[in-house]
């Protein structure tokens, strides 16, 4: 123990990537972090579909760019859909920013434990202690405040570190979430689950899309297909959790084989393809409710990030992307406190509403891309049906929560007045989804959309940033006394304006 009775400046629990680039970038301050995490890499993770800001931007920023793109994962230039009323299937290309050149317009699909081992292996070199096959079980608390972490060590002798943050970075299945207090909530509209497995040999899109995941709608639900290789695909079918009772019923290769049958499109892709059988991707998997939101995301002396704090829908690949980009805003907020330049009780509240913000964003987004699949026959798509009142509750309850519900200051909005406000950015996007396609594989201009465009605003921030080194464009808070990133990106600083950047209103603690 050092002098200031801490050992470490930092713990962080999990070594995923939302783990290891909170650790990065600590340690890259000068700051002594240790991470544990309890499983020994290279292990399986699901999540292999990345978007632009995490690859241009964070791993920039924690210096991997470079070896990730010599590590030969499959370019993505965006994402291919069956979605809609189109028969034919239609591409997203991402176009993110004229200030960057096209390989800032890519992401990659990555096999997460080589995307994962990468991120680790890096937190090593800068600084950051790891330890594997340390798995924690609780917190240690004085006064009111997280002080460090109790563990099962290597040779599973139960151990305690005192430290001045605790980071939970160890995923859903987080042993620790719970101790920030609050609950975690699931919203109905987004209560799916999945039932996937990786084939070899599977068809490839036509080029230049060949990269892209596929994105395939049918009557059950819809498919993702990721190709991770010139041979490995991951196929998942995304369904109603209803759909669970079909699976007991037969064995997941079966029920994962008709459901395949089901979707046209996919059947097609796999058709001279065969299932991996051995191995880590040798396994038919289900994950369910996988989709949820904390009520609060830090308490003093603990912050959650990634999916310890909360999960949406995969559709848009956002998970690597929530996870890293709430690492950032974690880092940043350690980072201010430990040097000095701000007190916590602010740094905290700008890491919540900037996170749960980020989470908003990507939820209203996929709540109206869902609502562009009208196939009245389908249970499950009668359920993500949101153009009538019906699901008002459903809206109302996601709001309240996004809006700070665990929160001294709750910023609730009425669902009416949020639907009314939407409607036209609802309107817009089907536009776009829903026009008529010439040829298969067409690109549409989703980014036209308003709302595309706020999902990814963030993102194109932190890709400037890694890019160029310093903030180009004006930097203003997301609320009324809100901070803005320093020019490096690795702290906080006070606003020089008054005003909050414009756009909507975000529904967080203190808006």
């Amino acid at each position: 123990m050092n002098d200031d009775g801490f050992d470490y400046d930092l713990v962080v629990v999990g070594g995923g990537p939302a783990g290891s680039t909170v650790a990065t970038l600590v340690a890259m301050q000068g700051h002594r972090v240790l991470l544990l995490e309890k499983e020994t890499f290279p292990r399986y993770q699901i999540g292999e579909s990345l978007l632009p800001s995490t690859i241009h931007g964070i791993c920039r920023l924690i210096g991997v760019a470079d070896e990730l793109a010599d590590a030969g994962f499959p370019v993505k230039r965006g994402g291919t859909f069956r979605w809609g009323r189109n028969p034919e299937p239609w591409t997203f290309a991402f176009a993110i920013s004229p200030k960057f050149a096209s390989d800032g317009a890519t992401a990659y699909q990555v096999e997460r434990m080589k995307f994962d081992q990468i991120l680790l292996d890096n937190a090593r070199r800068k600084g950051v202690t790891v330890r594997e096959r340390c798995g924690v079980v609780d917190v240690l608390e004085e006064d009111g405040r997280v002080c460090g972490v109790r563990f099962d060590d290597e040779d599973g002798v139960r151990q305690e570190l005192r430290s001045r943050y605790v980071v939970d970075a160890s995923g859903h299945r987080s042993r620790i979430h719970n101790r920030v207090g609050g609950e975690r909530h699931y919203p109905e509209f987004f209560r799916n689950l999945a039932l996937f497995g990786y084939f070899e040999g599977g068809k490839r899109l036509p080029e230049p899309n060949s990269g892209n995941i596929l994105a395939a709608a049918f009557s059950g639900g819809w498919f993702w297909y990721i190709p991770l290789s010139d041979n490995l695909t991951s196929v998942g079918a995304v369904l109603r959790p209803e759909a669970l009772d079909r699976v007991r019923e037969g064995d997941r290769e079966t029920v994962l084989r008709q459901l395949i049958s089901e979707c046209p499109l996919i059947a097609e892709y796999l058709a001279e393809a065969t299932r991996v059988t051995s191995g880590p991707y040798g396994e038919v998997r289900i994950r369910k409710d996988y989709s949820y939101i904390r009520d609060t995301f830090s308490r003093p002396g603990m912050l959650l990030v990634g999916d310890a704090a909360c999960f949406i829908d995969p559709v848009f690949s956002s998970g690597v992307h929530l996870a890293t980009f709430s690492a950032l805003l974690a880092a940043r907020s350690i980072n201010s406190v430990l040097a000095g330049d701000l007190d916590e009780a602010t740094v905290l509240a700008e890491f919540e509403a900037r996170y749960r913000r980020e989470y908003g964003l990507f939820h209203d987004f996929l709540v109206a891309f869902y609502d562009m699949q009208q196939d009245e026959d389908s249970y499950f798509w009668t359920a993500k049906r949101v153009s009538d009142d019906r699901v008002a509750s459903d809206v109302q309850a996601f709001v309240q929560l996004v809006g700070g519900a665990g929160s001294d200051e709750r910023a609730f909005v009425d669902a009416d007045s949020y639907l009314r406000e939407r409607k036209a950015a609802f309107r817009e996007l089907a536009d776009v989804v829903q026009g008529p396609v010439a040829e298969a594989g067409e690109d549409r201009n989703l980014l036209g959309a308003s709302m595309l465009k706020e999902v990814l605003k963030e993102g194109v921030r932190v890709q400037t940033q890694a890019a160029l080194g310093g903030n180009v464009d004006e930097q203003r808070p997301i609320r009324g006394g809100g901070l803005v990133p320093s020019a490096d990106g690795m702290r906080w600083r006070r606003s020089e304006s008054v005003a909050p950047a414009p756009g909507p209103a975000p529904r967080v603690p203190g808006a």
